[in-house]
């Protein structure tokens, strides 16, 4: 079993799926726009190069993500809310890394920093919209400020 996070976009999916492959070291293993779908799926022609599905592969793990018109998702325009996409990593170093890279365009909630229960952590809002938390896991010997 998996349990994959879903994003929706107003037509950056493709651009958002891979700007995450090259950051977090995946593959866009499926892209299907709304132009591709059955003659009789009825889409406003401009959205016809809008991905209507989207699977990213990170290791073993997945996000997909789809752009959704107005039409389908009334809010799409209204700013998320109630979940973040959380990533997490052994290495302080890489989380640096990811966090610095997501936050490129976006706004940082909090700064990537040590916390009383991580060696780095911190949260922003990428370019596209989309919440973020990076994560450090501590060692088992780390305590804070040492």
């Amino acid at each position: 079993m998996k349990i994959v996070t879903s994003l929706s976009f107003q037509g950056q999916c493709r651009e958002a799926l891979e700007f995450y492959a090259r950051v977090l070291g995946g593959k866009v293993t499926a892209a299907f726009p709304f132009g591709d779908g059955p003659p009789d799926m009825q889409v406003d022609p401009k959205y016809k190069d809008w991905l209507m599905h989207g699977w990213l592969e990170v290791g073993d793990q997945a996000i997909m993500g789809a752009d959704m018109p107005p039409e389908f998702d009334p809010n799409i325009d209204k700013p998320k809310n109630g979940f973040d996409v959380s990533y997490h990593t052994d290495d302080v170093a890489e989380g640096r890394r990811v966090f610095d890279a997501l936050s490129e365009g976006g706004k940082v909630g909090m700064a990537f920093a040590e916390t009383f229960w991580s060696p780095g952590f911190g949260t922003l809002t990428d370019r596209f919209g989309i919440p973020w938390i990076v994560n450090t896991n501590p060692a088992a010997d780390w305590k804070p400020g040492g």
